[in-house]
């Protein structure tokens, strides 16, 4: 399985603010966000279990799996 970390580009023309803003587009959908940029990793079998599928684990495995790589 896999799992996507996407950036997007959105203008905030009625003022809500980042965390608003985080609420609105897991919730509704009128700010149009544009995909911006994708990024694709593999995560493995999908289970109840699984960090990606628990708040107390969600935010350490999706560092982890997109890790900024290191600039040479």
């Amino acid at each position: 399985m896999k799992a996507y970390r996407v950036e997007l580009l959105i203008i905030d023309h009625d003022h809500l603010g980042a965390k608003e803003i985080s609420l609105v587009l897991e919730n509704v959908d009128c700010l149009a966000p544009s995909v911006m940029a994708i990024q694709e990793r593999e995560i493995g079998n999908w289970s109840d279990d699984h960090p990606l599928n628990r708040r107390s684990t969600r935010r350490a495995e999706y560092e982890r799996l997109f890790a900024k790589e290191k600039e040479e």
